[in-house]
């Protein structure tokens, strides 16, 4: 076996090891921080020895899932714990996971991590050319005029920039497709083409069906609207979902010497029925009930309030495991609404964490306690917050509520000024370059109350503890 140097191999042997062994492993997966794993018997895990491991910065049970937060570097472990692991039992493995995936909305949930994950590299790089190009669009230089009025010579890299935009965002159903079939087990080439099918230019454009009126597909016993699916999310997993189930359906029963004839044409001719005649709409229609109560909740009136809870909630949804659900809602808004009020208050939530941790390193004195708490605020502040949630925040326990009172607070004042970003882009303190450069004032100083909120939070409470004797001491 090939060794990665880069990473501590006794302690990859070490976590196997306190999982019960590779023999119980049934499956391990990662997102952008974490492993997860499966296992066959969740009494063999030794959690405390599993958080004494340097590069354990926290575990916790997850819908049957094992989850253990080691940071940026996940993937690289994921791989090695799979070189160590290559021999397990592939029909126990089989067994356990019908077992565990056996209800729909569970698997749903708690593969949406994965789902996302080979995404979030051109979600980010996409909503920061937007980004770029509001930056020169819209700021105002002088008479309010922008920058693009001032130097008509910006235009064509304007123009040429929406090619990218386009591409990621547009077109973000051939991803999605693509990945969730992968996901599921299916082909992900023919996961690609039935996603350009959902955006052929063949099909009507969803933005103009206020405007007309679409054809159809007349089959006689029944037809198909010719309406597209560009940027919209729900509609691709759905199809991606049922392409996958349906393509590892039909492997059971077509033999090994015609599938690849059979099973291509079969699954991708009965996939574009379902995709266009059922999930589509479907999809469709659940994306916009989903809009309409974000609006309500995040726009005009009630924003404020909605906006406060949202960012008073969204680390327990970090904590959790479920705010990469959040990235179904940021795009399905993005899409409906030309910007998200969602992704800022993320940003924002984690830069409180950031600023608790920032509170414990001010006026902690522990002994060595600055080798954890220094990188976990710097991780924060550029939106990884796992290391700073499990190592420090939840550790203390106070100042996890301390940052969520912070972006909270902040959350409250973005959801009064109605702050967009462009999409999904970098969280922490280089978020600003996704939000909507009009609200650049508003959301800088939404940061500075994000900062020191927390900050003046977990000193004041870390004081009053240790005052009355019981702050956490081991």
């Amino acid at each position: 076996m090939l060794k990665d140097t880069s990473i501590n191999h006794v302690n990859v042997r070490k976590i196997i090891s306190m999982v019960g062994g590779k023999e119980n492993i049934s499956k391990i997966t990662h997102c952008l921080t974490r492993l997860r794993f499966i296992l066959y018997d969740q009494l063999k895990v030794k959690i405390d020895d599993l958080k004494k491991i340097p590069e354990v910065k926290g575990c916790f049970n997850q819908d049957d899932q094992l989850q253990i937060i080691i940071g940026t570097n996940v993937e690289k472990y994921y791989k090695t714990i799979q070189q160590y692991i290559l021999k397990i039992d592939d029909n126990k493995n089989n067994k356990i996971s019908n077992k565990v995936y056996s209800k729909f909305i569970t698997c749903l949930i708690s593969n949406l991590s994965e789902i996302f994950f080979p995404l979030l590299p051109t979600l980010i790089c996409g909503g920061l050319i937007l980004g770029l190009r509001n930056v020169i669009s819209e700021i105002p230089i002088i008479d309010n005029k922008s920058l693009l009025e001032f130097y008509p010579i910006l235009k064509p890299i304007y123009e040429f920039l929406w090619l990218p935009c386009e591409a990621i965002f547009h077109f973000l159903p051939v991803a999605i497709c693509w990945s969730t079939v992968k996901k599921i087990g299916g082909t992900p080439i023919l996961g690609i083409i039935l996603g350009i099918t959902l955006v052929s230019p063949q099909l009507m454009n969803p933005y103009n069906l206020i405007d007309q009126s679409p054809n159809v597909w007349d089959f006689g016993l029944f037809a198909i609207q010719k309406i597209g699916y560009q940027a919209q999310i729900i509609p691709a997993i759905f199809s991606g979902l049922f392409f996958g189930w349906f393509e590892k359906f039909m492997r059971r029963f077509i033999p090994d010497y015609l599938k690849l004839v059979i099973i291509p044409i079969i699954t991708l001719s009965i996939s574009l029925v379902v995709a266009h005649g059922i999930l589509g709409p479907i999809g469709r229609m659940i994306g916009n009930e989903i809009a309409v109560i974000i609006k309500f909740i995040m726009f005009g009136n009630f924003a404020p309030i909605g906006s406060a809870i949202f960012g008073f909630v969204y680390p327990l949804l970090v904590v959790s495991g479920l705010h990469h659900t959040t990235l179904t809602i940021d795009l399905q808004i993005m899409q409906s609404q030309g910007g998200t009020p969602i992704w800022p208050i993320i940003a924002l939530a984690n830069i409180a964490q950031a600023s608790s941790v920032v509170g414990i390193i001010l006026i902690s004195r522990k002994e060595n306690e600055r080798e954890i708490t220094i990188p976990a605020a710097i991780s924060a502040y550029f939106g990884v917050t796992e290391p700073a949630l499990y190592s420090v925040n939840l550790y203390y326990r106070f100042p996890l509520f301390c940052a969520m009172a912070g972006s909270s607070c902040a959350g409250f004042i973005c959801g009064l000024f109605n702050v967009l970003s462009n999409g999904i882009g970098i969280g922490g303190l280089p978020a600003f370059l996704s939000i909507k450069p009009m609200y650049w004032p508003i959301y800088f100083f939404s940061t500075i109350i994000s900062i020191i909120i927390p900050i003046i939070l977990t000193i004041f409470v870390y004081r009053y503890q240790k005052r009355k004797g019981i702050l956490i001491s081991n």
